[in-house]
């Protein structure tokens, strides 16, 4: 009687998709075998081939899922399905004995493979489709355990395993000149890299605005990983694995950023201050000046004292090093001060363009969150949609309850972290900034009011906020180089916007940059 057959040919090294060595003899032995048979050949492809591993399932495997559709939508007409051999089918028991059930029991099409056939008549099928499939599911367990333990072994000798990071080109092994595998430094995109890590670790710009200029073509979320990868700086992060606990080790590849850069990157990162004096609480008002000012001959930070005397509390700023550097009363220092403030005078046209810079870019980024929230709500969609195939294939006997539930606990972490986007994303829209704006701009215009009227713990707060390095007092003058870097742009071109230098106005592009993203607080913050 002659039988109605499909065939299904199946590869899982990229070796043997790209050759198609193995497709094509598997191929020739079943047709072989069809001719001495007088097996006629059916299907919408003849014959199947599939380029999936064996162990996994039907979802990942489309050309299994196409022969069972096929089989059911053409019930009757087809009587066998053949494979070479067991493991060609697959590398997975609970698999095979799932479609054995599929196409045997519900369709009524057999399952068989050509060198190693099983009787499913006989009583003893169970044994030897176990010890088929079972064999090649243990290979499989083996050679993953293997592949984990040397890629494991690899790290923990500082070589990189994998896909080199963006900045590196993997170089492969040549025989001939007797080298390994191993990483260099892609000399195109290196440079760009540490610009990126030099820039970020300055804290003058925010990070997504370097991102903008410089690696456009990165996404949002590889460029942070980038950024927080040590790799860059020598490092390799090597995993826990069985009883060994994660740990870093030295990495053989050449650094592209040095150790303190990283670090600088990673301060800037987490929100931390860089090179500014810590804000403390002071207990007299009279010396709020104290950690923030630097003695002019040996560089050392200034202190403050009190002393009593002629029926009074007098208040004296140091220097910590050696009284005799530096030694002057507190009223007049904190009064010679505040008019060193009274001449830092920002242009009105300018606390107003960076209004309306800021107000820019608050639009932008609200429709960037809208646009965001609308594509996280269609993967929450899509992982809905996985749990209830999972359900289905649950229900449908091809999946245990252990594997059911394991896959949808991931999904359900997933759509709980994707929520909680949702709902950072949607806070950060609801901020209403506008009046601490408005307050941070008069602030700014009136410094010499505060400095004169606040409290001590409010002019600490400026303090932290204007300069980013410690002040020189000499007695009577105060210098400092850094401040901060909108107050610097704003305070120092104030000449040049007054006409006193017509040649060439002002160029805005790139400032920009430097404004605060929405949500932030702004950046005087009392």
């Amino acid at each position: 009687m002659c039988k109605n057959v499909i065939l299904y040919c199946r590869v899982s090294s990229d070796e043997q998709k790209t050759e198609r060595l193995s497709l094509e003899h598997q191929e020739r032995a079943l047709r072989a075998y069809c001719e001495s048979k007088g097996y006629h050949i059916v299907g919408e492809l003849q014959p199947y081939k599939e380029d999936y591993s064996a162990k996994h399932y039907d979802l990942q495997r489309p050309e299994i899922k196409s022969i069972y559709e096929y089989c059911r939508k053409n019930k009757g007409k087809v009587d066998l399905v053949l494979f070479l051999r067991w493991d060609r089918y697959s590398r997975n028991v609970e698999f095979a004995f799932a479609y054995k059930r599929k196409f045997i029991d519900e369709l009524g099409v057999g399952i068989n493979a050509v060198e190693e056939p099983i009787d499913f008549t006989a009583t003893d099928w169970p044994m030897w489709l176990s010890i088929r499939c079972g064999v090649a599911h243990t290979e499989e367990l083996k050679i993953a355990r293997r592949t984990k333990e040397g890629i494991h072994e690899h790290l923990m000798r500082g070589e990189w395993c994998g896909k080199a990071p963006r900045g590196y080109k993997n170089i492969k092994a040549n025989e001939d000149a007797g080298t390994d595998h191993y990483i260099a430094i892609d000399q195109h995109v290196a440079p760009i890299i540490k610009q990126v890590f030099a820039m970020v670790a300055e804290g003058t710009e925010e990070p997504m605005s370097i991102k903008r200029r410089l690696m456009p073509g990165a996404s949002k979320t590889s460029f942070f990983k980038m950024l927080r990868n040590p790799f860059y700086m020598g490092y390799i992060n090597v995993p826990a694995y069985r009883n060994f606990p994660a740990c870093k080790i030295r990495g053989k590849h050449e650094p592209l950023v040095n150790e303190a850069t990283f670090n600088a990157v990673q301060e800037v990162m987490d929100g931390k201050r860089k090179k500014k004096p810590k804000m403390g609480k002071t207990n007299n008002p009279y010396l709020f000046l104290r950690k923030y000012l630097c003695c002019p001959i040996c560089g050392h930070r200034l202190t403050g004292a009190t002393t009593r005397g002629h029926g009074g509390r007098y208040n004296y700023y140091c220097c910590n090093h050696d009284h005799k550097h530096l030694n002057v009363r507190a009223e007049h220092a904190n009064e010679r001060f505040v008019q060193y403030i009274a001449g830092l005078v920002p242009h009105k046209a300018i606390v107003a363009l960076y209004k309306e810079i800021l107000d820019d870019a608050r639009g932008n980024m609200k429709q960037s969150h809208k646009r965001e929230i609308t594509i996280i709500r269609a993967d929450i969609d899509k992982l809905k949609e996985r749990m209830n195939k999972v359900n289905d294939l649950f229900f449908d006997g091809d999946l245990s309850k252990a594997d059911r539930d394991e896959q949808i606990q991931r999904y359900r972490n997933d759509i709980n972290n994707l929520e909680n986007r949702i709902k950072a994303l949607q806070t950060s829209e609801e901020l209403n900034i506008k009046e601490k704006l408005d307050y941070s701009c008069n602030l700014v215009e009136n410094l010499e009011k505060y400095f004169s009227t606040a409290s001590a713990e409010t002019k600490i707060r400026l303090l932290g906020s204007i300069f980013n390095e410690e002040i020189e007092f000499d007695g009577e003058n105060y210098r400092t180089s850094n401040f901060n870097s909108i107050l610097s742009y704003i305070f120092g071109n104030t000449n040049e916007l007054q006409g006193q230098n017509k040649a060439d106005s002002p160029d805005f592009s790139e400032k920009s940059a430097w404004v605060a993203r929405r949500g932030i607080e702004p950046l005087f913050k009392v």
